[in-house]
This record gives structure tokens, C-alpha cells and sequence, in this order.
């Protein structure tokens, strides 16, 4: 009986041992994915306030956790959807990198067109957003939701393909341990920002007077900071997109722009920083001149199709 008890206690350390070992790899597995799939969480950090401007302060966190709820539903769909697919059909990856790519590209050149070439609609949209119906908050969610539903997918993907480990349940773990950090990241960093005009006026009505001016400065600050983080979040539309078309379209075959953007980056010997400064720059532009051709022909397609007949 003894003997029967060392013999259980033996293999319950054993398993202990196994899942701590398997929980070491989850982080691990989590860590380097989330690191490499940085660059599409910058861009989903910096493109999501915008879905929150425009509504009146008591709303805004409430749409945000609206929004994180479905990231979450779009994360779980996901994460569901490609490790079947990694069984099946794991060939289908690359293309739907390029789809994903192809769409962050599209964007980023687009708001870059806009600035180049700016709307005279824009003045009148600001004047449209002083407060948001119920139906208009259904709205700004259902498009946060679709274009996170693009990002998570990147992140997803990415995150797929650093993972080392063979086994298809910590594969699966460590993909869950992602998403969720991913939106918690995200999420939390745009309640985080669209809050902060509120500290700053909270430290305006502080009696000590180094508070008072921390709190002007938040104040003053927080419109240059939203400003900024579109520039970056375009800017990391295409980064992000170019870099992942690049990759991607070697893994199908169509080799030469990463061997060009590849042959630059490598024919200069240049501190780490500035090799990856050049290589996300080159991304960048490949990015926008794909996206710029994505939106040519959009733009031809869209007036083919509503070209009016002509009368005789």
C-alpha cells in the first residue's frame, strides 16, 4: 500500500514537473510572439481611438469595453479557425497574410493620400461628432470590431508562426495567452489615453501648484498626442503591411522585392538600430507603393462600375 501511495506521489510530481514545464513554454512561446507581432499592435493601439471621438465623456469607456468584448469574440473565432486550418489546410497562411497585408497597405496609403491631398468634407464631419446616438454607437462598434477583426488576424497569424513548440494543445495555449494580452494592451491603452483630459483637469483643481501645471500640460497635450498617434498608426499600416507582404510573398514564390529590400538592407554595414530603420522604411515604402496600386484600381473599378450611360 506504501509502496502503491510513493508511486502516486512520484507521478503526480512528474506531471507537476511536465505542466510547469508546459506553462515555461506557454510564456516563452506567448513572449516571442507577442514581440514579433508588435508592430501590428502599435498600429491597433493608434488607429483605435478614433472610434471613441466625438462621443461625450460618460460614453467612452463604455464603448471601449464594448469594443474589447468584441476583440475578444473575434480573437476566440480566430484562434479557433487557424489551428484547424494549421491541421488541414496550413498552406493557406501565406495567402491570408497577403490578403491581411494587402489591406493594412490599402489603408495606410490611403490615409497618406488624404493628407497629401486632404477633404474638403473633413471640417464638416468635426461638426457632425458632437454627440452620438445610440445607433450611431452601434455603428463606431461594428467598425472598430471589423477592422480589429483584420488586426487580430495579423496578430493571430504571426503569432502562429514564431511559436517553436510541436505540441498542438501548447500551440493553442500559448496563441489564448497572446490574444489576451494583446487586448488587454490594446484596449487598455486607449481607456488609458481618451481618459487622460479628465486627470489632467482632476490635477488643475489640485491645491499644490506643480500638480496644476502637470495637469494643464495633460490637458494641452492629450489633442498633439491623438494627432501623433494617427501619423503612427498610418505609418505603421504600412510598415507592418509592407513587411508582411514582403515575407509573405517570397513563401509563394514571388521572391524578388524581399531579395531587393533584403540585398539594400545587408549591403551597408550600420549599427542594429539603423539596419532596422532601414528595413522598416523600405517596408514602409514598398507598403505604400502597393497600397497606392490597390487604390488605383479600386478607384477605376469604382468608376467603371457607377459610369453613367451615355444618352444618344
Amino acid at each position: 500500500m506504501s509502496a502503491s501511495f510513493f508511486a502516486l506521489l512520484d507521478d503526480i510530481a512528474v506531471l507537476a514537473r511536465a505542466a510547469a514545464a508546459s506553462i515555461d513554454d506557454v510564456v516563452a512561446g506567448a513572449a516571442k510572439a507577442s514581440a514579433k507581432a508588435a508592430g501590428v499592435v502599435i498600429d491597433d493601439a493608434a488607429v483605435s481611438p478614433q472610434y471613441v471621438q466625438g462621443l461625450t465623456p460618460r460614453r467612452e469607456l463604455p464603448v471601449v469595453w464594448k469594443i474589447t468584448r468584441g476583440s475578444l469574440m473575434n480573437k476566440a473565432i480566430i484562434i479557433a479557425g487557424i489551428m484547424v486550418l494549421s491541421a488541414w489546410a496550413p498552406w493557406i497562411f501565406p495567402w491570408l497574410l497577403i490578403l491581411g497585408g494587402t489591406y493594412l497597405a490599402y489603408e495606410g496609403a490611403e490615409k497618406v493620400w488624404h493628407w497629401i491631398r486632404p477633404s474638403h468634407a473633413d471640417p464638416a464631419g468635426v461638426e457632425q461628432v458632437v454627440e452620438r446616438t445610440e445607433t450611431d454607437e452601434k455603428q463606431m462598434v461594428s467598425s472598430a470590431v471589423r477592422t480589429d477583426l483584420v488586426l487580430s488576424i495579423e496578430i493571430m497569424l504571426i503569432s502562429l508562426a514564431n511559436i517553436e513548440a510541436s505540441s498542438w494543445g501548447i500551440r493553442l495555449a500559448t496563441l489564448v495567452v497572446v490574444g489576451l494580452l494583446m487586448t488587454v494592451a490594446v484596449y487598455g491603452t486607449v481607456a488609458l489615453l481618451i481618459r487622460m483630459d479628465d486627470v489632467g483637469f482632476w490635477l488643475i483643481k489640485r491645491p499644490v501648484a506643480w500638480l496644476q501645471a502637470v495637469g494643464r500640460g495633460l490637458v494641452k497635450a492629450m489633442p498633439w498626442v491623438f494627432r501623433l498617434l494617427t501619423v503612427v498608426g498610418a505609418l505603421a499600416m504600412l510598415w507592418v503591411g509592407g513587411h508582411i507582404l514582403l515575407v509573405n510573398l517570397a513563401e509563394v514564390g514571388l521572391s524578388a522585392p524581399y531579395d531587393l529590400v533584403s540585398g539594400i538592407v545587408h549591403s551597408v554595414t550600420v549599427p542594429g538600430i539603423i539596419t532596422w530603420l532601414m528595413d522598416s522604411g523600405l517596408s514602409a515604402v514598398f507598403g505604400f507603393a502597393w497600397g497606392a496600386v490597390v487604390m488605383l484600381v479600386l478607384g477605376v473599378i469604382a468608376r467603371l462600375r457607377f459610369k453613367k450611360p451615355v444618352s444618344h
